[in-house]
């Protein structure tokens, strides 16, 4: 008794889902491989899963960007350009850099230096001795710069406080005059009277009245 059809729709159990997609998919790679071999032909077969899991199969005679380049050519749709082969060698040599510096900068802190020869480690050796330099060289730029701003500083203050203690003069100064020009307006109040006790007077009685008009 054969096998019933099973409908095409979406496998509902995860599970089951995911058998059968491994199986189906290792089928599709297997049928691939005979064709290729049984019919020498070129085929590239790429599959995603459910999570974004690649598998490919690229035929051994061959690779993906020839298959896409005759894909191109045959279909009329520019799927691969020679711009972007250039940029993606581009993003593979700033890999490779970052990768080195990467490794440059661990033997830098003093991590995997063991598996290092005697002259790979002269270099390194230099690096650090150089850096060393600069950095005393820099504190020392640093602390000149800070007795340099606290001289100013200094030179500052000094000629603030001449300019306070020549204020404070000043307004000693002014307070002084103040109260001594005070004494003398006082003093200067009663000069009638003063004159009139100094003289000597003869007083008739006109005289008299004339006084007391006064």
């Amino acid at each position: 008794m054969g096998r019933g059809k099973i409908e095409i729709k979406r496998i509902e159990n995860s599970t089951n889902r995911q058998v059968t997609y491994s199986k189906r998919r290792n089928g599709l790679i297997k049928k691939a491989k005979e064709i290729s071999v049984l019919c020498d032909s070129k085929i590239s077969l790429i599959i995603f899963s459910s999570t974004n899991k690649m598998s490919e199969f690229v035929s051994p005679s061959t690779t993906l960007p020839e298959l896409l380049e005759k894909y191109q050519n045959n279909s009329g749709k520019r799927l691969w350009d020679a711009k972007h082969e250039r940029l993606s060698a581009e993003i593979d040599r700033i890999k490779k850099e970052n990768e080195s510096m990467e490794i440059e900068l661990r033997h830098l802190k003093g991590e995997d230096v063991n598996s290092l020869h005697v002259k790979e480690l002269i270099p390194i050796e230099e690096t650090l001795e150089n850096a060393l330099v600069n950095i005393r060289d820099k504190q020392m730029d640093y602390l000149k710069m800070l007795k340099k701003n606290e001289r100013n500083l200094e030179e500052e203050n000094k000629r603030l406080s001449y300019i306070l203690h020549h204020q404070q003069m000043a307004t000693d100064g002014n307070l002084r005059d103040l109260e001594h020009g005070s004494y003398h307006r006082r003093g200067t109040g009663y000069p009638c009277e003063i004159t009139l006790a100094s003289r000597p007077l003869s007083l008739q009685g006109g005289d008299m009245d004339l006084l007391f008009e006064l």
